[in-house]
């Protein structure tokens, strides 16, 4: 076995045999090998001389995972499950652990939301992005307006990429979207602001020296080269854009992210309506359309968050929804 997978522990066996298993059935378990590695290293650090999982070592370990993001966590504890179960078809009787709520994992994370100030500073900044070589196939030029659309359309990166020049419809006030995550097309308004944006690129887009451009089946977001815009380019100018105006980076699935420009229309949105004296769960179905939900399920979060940053809005909630939010 490779020196990096020479598992010293009490599990080391059952480990190496449970791999010859998994390897014997044509599985590409190298990924599999590392969190087994990491379990191995878990029983030495902590001299666990039985070669036993039980209730309580499986809870002293998920403590030490304060840093695995949900999927990085499940992936971990569906490994550890299977090893507990062919340690006990070899006789070892071990306790099973139940592998986490995927769906629940997900539905704690939280958004970052970002302040009026911070969006119109990372506007202002993505207007101001120079080139610093000759490279031509990067993004600058449609970036400034990619992170407009996203900010006042609530778009996923994704199906804002997606969009052709024939999708697009400025006269009439929206874009058709066909590209989306539950494959349910829908169209998206926009506002005169944002028209504006949209038809000033198209203009100094046209200008480019690039041979289809204007074409109705042409994606409508480009690189300088002429090239689709990808993700990638997006976000490698977003990570610069933070760093630029001071808004911190986490990492690790924490953001702030391309995405909760997204989050952030939502709870802008919802502001603005409650301003408005709009209820804030009477604005659910808008905000839920605009979102392409599926149901108000997905779209409900957005009242929490809201009412989180701007409690001064949650008397505004219909009374039959109070109970939700408990006075303290």
């Amino acid at each position: 076995m490779h020196k990096q997978f020479e598992y010293q522990s009490v599990l080391a066996s059952y480990i190496s045999d449970f791999i010859h298993m998994k390897e014997a059935t044509g599985c590409n378990f190298l990924r599999g090998k590392w969190i087994l590695n990491e379990i191995d290293q878990f029983f030495l650090k902590n001299n666990i001389h039985e070669p036993v999982i039980t209730r309580e070592l499986v809870l002293t370990w998920h403590k030490t995972r304060l840093n695995d993001s949900p999927s990085t966590l499940y992936s971990k504890y569906s490994i550890l499950n299977q090893l507990a179960r062919y340690m006990s078809r070899q006789g070892c009787d071990c306790f099973i652990p139940r592998l986490p709520d995927a769906r629940r994992s997900r539905c704690n994370f939280t958004p970052y939301i970002f302040t009026h100030n911070q969006i119109d500073e990372l506007l202002q900044s993505s207007d101001m992005l120079q080139m610093y070589d000759r490279h031509m196939s990067n993004a600058l030029f449609c970036v400034p307006v990619v992170l407009r659309l996203l900010y006042s359309t609530g778009l996923r990166v994704s199906e804002a990429l997606s969009i052709k020049n024939t999708d697009v419809k400025l006269e009439k006030g929206y874009i058709h979207i066909h590209k989306t995550k539950n494959s349910s097309e829908r169209l998206v308004p926009i506002n005169d602001s944002l028209r504006g944006v949209l038809q000033q690129y198209i203009s100094y887009r046209n200008r480019m020296p690039v041979q289809g451009v204007d074409l109705r089946n042409s994606f409508f977001f480009i690189k300088s080269d002429g090239t689709y815009c990808n993700a990638k380019s997006v976000y490698s100018c977003f990570r610069k854009l933070l760093a630029g105006c001071g808004i911190p980076y986490v990492g690790n699935h924490h953001g702030p992210r391309v995405h909760d420009l997204r989050h952030t229309f939502a709870v802008h949105a919802m502001v603005q309506m409650a301003h408005n004296n709009q209820d804030l769960y009477s604005s659910l179905p808008v905000i839920s359309a605009c979102l392409g939900h599926k149901s108000l399920i997905a779209t409900e979060q957005y009242v929490r968050l809201t009412g989180e940053m701007y409690p001064e809005l949650i008397n505004q909630c219909s009374p039959i929804n109070a109970f939700l939010y408990p006075r303290i």
